[in-house]
C-alpha cells in the first residue's frame, strides 16, 4: 500500500541492517515477501500529491513514513530536504538505498516500523506519509506517532487512496478495519493544529507500478501551530 529513526542514525546510503529491524516481525515478512515478488513493485517516480503539496514548501528536515523503494525520499533529497526515510521492508530498503545512490543524494534510511521506531518528537519541517499501510490500535498509536515528529511550524501530508477504507473485506487478505485512514488522523487533531487541506481530488496516474489504477487522493495537510 505504500508507493510507500532510530534516534541519532547517521545518515547513510545503506538501510539499517535486517538484524537492526524494529518493529512486528511478521510485518516485516509480509513486505519482503510483497517486494520479493516483483523486481519494482512502485512507478519510480515521486508521488503527484506529495509533489504538489511540498512546491511551496522551503527544504527542511522531512521524514518519509513507509517510503517503499524511496522515489519520494530520493526525489526529496535532490531538492535539498535533510531525509529520513522509514520502512519495514529491508528488501525495498536496500532498493531504496540503491536508487539514491544512482541519484547522487543522501538518505538516512531506517529499518523499522512508525511506532516502534520511537522517533524525536517534534523533529520534522515535514512528515509525509503517501498510501501508509499502518496498523490501527485502541490508542490510536500510529496516529500519534505521525502527529508527535511534526515540528512546531511544520506539515503533515497524509495522501491515501479514496474509498479504500469501504473496501469489502478479502477473504483472509484486506481488511480496512485493519488500517488508519485519513479521516483517523484528522480526529487526532486539535486546537495546536491548522488543517489546510483535507479533501479528495483526482490523483496524477503515475505509469505502471501498484496501485496505478487508483483514480482519486484524499489528501490531509496539516500544519502544528505549537
Amino acid at each position: 500500500m505504500t508507493d510507500d529513526i532510530a534516534a541519532g542514525s547517521p545518515t547513510s546510503d545503506t538501510p539499517t541492517p535486517a538484524d537492526g529491524y524494529v518493529g512486528d516481525p511478521d510485518v516485516r515478512a509480509e513486505w519482503d515477501m510483497t517486494y520479493a515478488d516483483r523486481e519494482q513493485l512502485w512507478s519510480g517516480g515521486p508521488n503527484g500529491a506529495l509533489v504538489a503539496e511540498v512546491a511551496g514548501l522551503p527544504p527542511g528536515r522531512v521524514l518519509d513514513v513507509g517510503c517503499g523503494e524511496g522515489a519520494d525520499a530520493v526525489w526529496l533529497a535532490g531538492r535539498g530536504w535533510d531525509v529520513t526515510a522509514l520502512e519495514v521492508s529491508g528488501v525495498a530498503l536496500a532498493r531504496a538505498a540503491g536508487h539514491a545512490r544512482d541519484a547522487g543524494v543522501a538518505v538516512r534510511w531506517v529499518h523499522a516500523g512508525l511506532v516502534e521506531a520511537e522517533l524525536p518528537p517534534a523533529s520534522f519541517d515535514l512528515v509525509s506519509a503517501q498510501y501508509p499501510a499502518l496498523l490501527r490500535t485502541p490508542d490510536a498509536a500510529a496516529e500519534q506517532a505521525l502527529l508527535a515528529a511534526v515540528a512546531p511550524g511544520g506539515v503533515l501530508v497524509l495522501v491515501h487512496h479514496a474509498g479504500m477504507d469501504t473496501h469489502e473485506v478479502e477473504n483472509g487478505g484486506f481488511d480496512p478495519a485493519d488500517y488508519v485512514w485519513p479521516s483517523m488522523v484528522a480526529a487526532q487533531l486539535d486546537e495546536d493544529w491548522d488543517v489546510e487541506i483535507d479533501e479528495q481530488r483526482p490523483r496524477p496516474a503515475p505509469e505502471g507500478g501498484a496501485g496505478a489504477h487508483h483514480t482519486h487522493d484524499v489528501v490531509v495537510r496539516a500544519r502544528r501551530l505549537r
